[in-house]
């Protein structure tokens, strides 16, 4: 993977994310390279620097997106405030929760956003999926063609938003083969999380059940091809969800996190990579904890053993070879165990062809068509 700052794991892992996700290397380093020093006080010292200086990279791309909008430029403008978005969705990824500027820095991710589905990319548009007397926040891709359309939804993890998933591309790439994208921010998880509260939960069937609540009810969907893809902790939420949410026609596990609270009793003994920094501050946020010690006992029943046995639909696992975060082997044991789906497949990305790190983020593009092919096989089956 390109590393970016030396020894420093969840800033390269941005830098990287960000590249492959529509970001432009010179923009990319110039941001970056007045904070080279500041990355080595590790990856929770000077989190802080690092949005500064990629606020200043997006202030810089929002000036220009003003400009080429008033001369009338829209697909150039598009395209600026699509990159602003994402570098400084990216930035705010890297924050701790006490930082007072987080809030306010989302806000701004989800403007940006918007302008820029209304100036590059029509067929996108905001949604709200019915959940527990509340909506969870989604942006709903539109495949072209007439009649109902098969659609894929889209879990994101534990540090990722609805914007990092729709930067990442996957939803175009499903897009031009036919099917249409609901990318959800979950509880726990992007504007859910910060904007109204919701924390996650170990069931995730019940946001599943949400969505395909909300899918069934437009004319523009097929209900008997509505599928499944989670990646990072959606690696989990996803083939949970599948299990008990019958309705569902395929399911993607991005990265097999088949017992995520293993992985956690080994991060407190600095064992693997951690995605983020401030980690156990932003653990505690997501789910909704105060105390370590209970949080950890209750992560435990954070696993798949015993649940992928009852997934009886189509079920990619799609792994990194040199996955610094979740074990390779937890791939093979989803695999493995899903032993009453009718078409299983284990698909373990390689250092030398690409995608070999966390959900493929050294080579993003390679793992996506991979996983939107075998989605369109199924589907269009």
């Amino acid at each position: 993977m390109f590393e970016y700052f030396p020894r420093n794991y969840p800033w390269n892992l941005g830098v990287v994310a960000t590249l492959n996700s529509g970001g432009l290397i010179d923009e990319v380093d110039r941001a970056c390279r007045p904070i080279k020093e500041a990355a080595l006080q590790g990856e929770d010292g000077a989190t802080a620097d690092f949005l500064g200086a990629w606020t200043r990279l997006t202030d810089q791309l929002v000036a220009q997106a003003e400009e080429a909008e008033k001369a009338g430029h829209t697909r150039t403008a598009g395209q600026l405030y699509a990159r602003a978005t994402n570098y400084l969705a990216q930035a705010e990824r890297l924050q701790s929760t006490a930082n007072p500027d987080r809030l306010d820095c989302y806000r701004r991710v989800l403007e940006l956003q918007q302008k820029a589905f209304d100036l590059r990319d029509p067929n996108i548009s905001r949604v709200e999926v019915p959940y527990e007397g509340t909506t969870l926040p989604a942006y709903f891709s539109a495949a072209p063609g007439e009649g109902p359309r098969p659609v894929m939804i889209m879990f994101n993890g534990l540090d990722s938003t609805k914007e990092h998933m729709y930067a990442a591309g996957h939803a175009q790439e499903l897009a031009a083969r036919g099917i249409s994208c609901l990318m959800v921010d979950c509880p726990g998880s992007g504007e859910a999380l910060r904007l109204q509260g919701l924390t996650a939960r170990v069931d995730s069937e019940v946001w599943a059940t949400a969505c395909v609540d909300y899918l069934v009810g437009r004319d523009d969907v097929d209900p008997a091809r509505i599928g499944l893809v989670g990646w990072s902790l959606g690696g989990y939420y996803a083939p949970r969800a599948a299990a008990f949410e019958k309705r569902l026609a395929l399911v993607v596990a991005w990265g097999a996190n088949h017992n995520w609270g293993a992985v956690q009793r080994r991060r407190l003994e600095r064992e693997g990579e951690r995605p983020v920094p401030h980690y156990w501050e932003h653990v505690l946020w997501v789910w909704g904890h105060e105390d370590l010690d209970e949080f950890i006992e209750f992560a435990d029943q954070i696993h798949l053993d015993g649940v992928v046995e009852q997934i009886t639909v189509p079920f990619l696992v799609a792994h990194g070879e040199n996955d610094r975060q979740i074990p390779l082997e937890y791939a093979h044991r989803s695999y493995e165990q899903a032993v009453n789906s009718p078409r299983r497949e284990l698909r373990v990305f390689t250092r030398e062809e690409g995608g070999a790190e966390h959900i493929g983020l050294d080579h993003l593009s390679h793992v996506s068509t991979f996983v939107a092919d075998w989605v369109s096989d199924v589907l269009g089956k």
